[in-house]
């Protein structure tokens, strides 16, 4: 029965609800940095004091994926959705009636992070890993796209709204209308549980007991520390390419457009990612990612010029975007499924980690050297580890097949 479901028409109608659920959901992560300004200017705080709702945020949003995870693998993925949207809801009226920063970053940080935006990312990516086989990759890549999806369209309206009726209406708009399109999306799509398979005979030996020759938590911990460090390389033009823009005198809004550049092109990019992956396996398109973002960031060195920043911007969207939902197939690949929700969720929130910790790394080295270049050279620093852990798993994963062990083929 299950056979029957999987690739089939009602999972890509799914699918297609996920990637919906997923670009509304997804608002806080965007929106904590489009209406930020607005909030300093209000609250008469620093530029350090006014990146607290960011850090809030991202801290809630990394707890929040393991957290959301482990609730979809034992309830299934509708319940961290309704939750999910119930917090956004609740987190935009929070936010709008915050009487301090400290408080806004709260609302940000539990209610649009760690159990809002948190709840729509890593769970529904592995849900939609579970409902297909012949098109794993691509299924994957389309749930994963929803986030750049959400970082392409909602920050304009974000900033209409904030022009137009204020920053607090416009987070109780975000919240409402976040919470009364999610609900019935999740009711009406995601109501069923996942396929899984039949139990294994009493006394057979448990599949995914050593993935790749290794114990599951040494594995986890490797893909971790991949994610963190591709991600630490990938912040560098996607968090500072605003203020980059602005050093060489093109003004914010030229870098917000080459921003909104790069994350369209990541959206191309994950999608024909996905077909790569499909064909050639998670691990080869994680070492294929890895070297092209790597040849991306080399071309960041010497452009400066605004035509220049604009192609190399697009060149990094789509040379980048493989890599994170690469992650989401490697776990499904080595672990079983009903781990799906939590391995997933750990595996795209040290990616998180690596965003943050990225963006800042390369501010305090631009203040330290006056200069992105050398901040840029630390992202290529960063992205040889994670190539060179991408290489080191994809030649484990052979000897592992050759040697015999593999009772499950992992894609490599």
């Amino acid at each position: 029965m299950a056979d029957t479901i999987l690739d089939s028409r009602a999972a890509w109608l799914r699918l297609l609800a996920i990637v919906a659920i997923c670009a509304i959901g997804s608002v806080p992560l965007w929106s904590v940095v489009v209406i930020v300004p607005a909030v300093q200017a209000e609250f008469a705080t620093a530029r350090a004091g006014a990146a607290l709702p960011y850090t809030m945020t991202m801290v809630g949003f990394v707890v929040g994926g393991v957290l959301m995870g482990r609730l979809a693998d034992r309830f299934g993925v509708m319940v961290p959705v309704l939750i999910g949207a119930v917090s956004i809801g609740l987190g935009g009226m929070a936010a709008a009636l915050a009487p301090n920063l400290f408080l806004f970053g709260l609302a940000y940080g539990v209610l649009l992070g760690c159990f809002g935006a948190a709840a729509v990312f890593g769970p529904l990516i592995a849900d939609a890993s579970l409902w297909f086989v012949r098109r794993r990759g691509i299924a994957v890549a389309l749930a994963a796209s929803g986030n750049y999806l959400a970082g392409t369209v909602w920050p304009p309206v974000l900033q209409w709204g904030v022009d137009t009726i204020g920053w607090r209406w416009t987070h109780l708009a975000m919240g409402a209308f976040c919470f009364a399109a999610m609900v019935p999306l999740a009711v009406l799509a995601l109501r069923r549980r996942a396929p899984m398979p039949p139990p294994r005979p009493v006394g057979a030996a448990p599949l995914h007991a050593r993935p790749l020759g290794l114990s599951p938590n040494v594995l986890q911990g490797v893909i971790g520390a991949a994610g963190v460090a591709c991600c630490v390389a990938m912040a560098m033009p996607q968090v500072h390419i605003v203020a980059y823009c602005v050093d060489l005198g093109y003004g914010a809004q030229r870098g917000a457009e080459m921003l909104s550049v790069m994350l369209a092109a990541g959206i191309v990019s994950r999608l024909v990612f996905g077909v790569v992956m499909d064909r050639i396996g998670a691990l080869r398109t994680l070492v294929l990612g890895s070297a092209l973002q790597g040849l991306a960031l080399f071309l960041f060195l010497p452009a400066d010029g605004m035509v220049a920043l604009y192609a190399v911007s697009a060149v990094f969207g789509l040379f980048q975007g493989g890599i994170v939902p690469s992650y989401a197939m490697i776990v499904r690949d080595n672990f079983p499924p009903e781990q799906a929700g939590t391995r997933v969720g750990i595996a795209l929130s040290s990616t998180l980690v690596g965003m943050a910790l990225g963006g800042w790394m390369a501010g305090a080295i631009f203040d330290a050297t006056g200069s992105y270049q050398a901040a840029m050279w630390n992202g290529i620093a960063w992205n040889l580890v994670n190539l060179s852990i991408a290489v080191w798993l994809l030649m484990r994963a052979r000897r592992w097949m050759l040697s015999g062990d593999g009772a499950v083929p992992a894609r490599a």
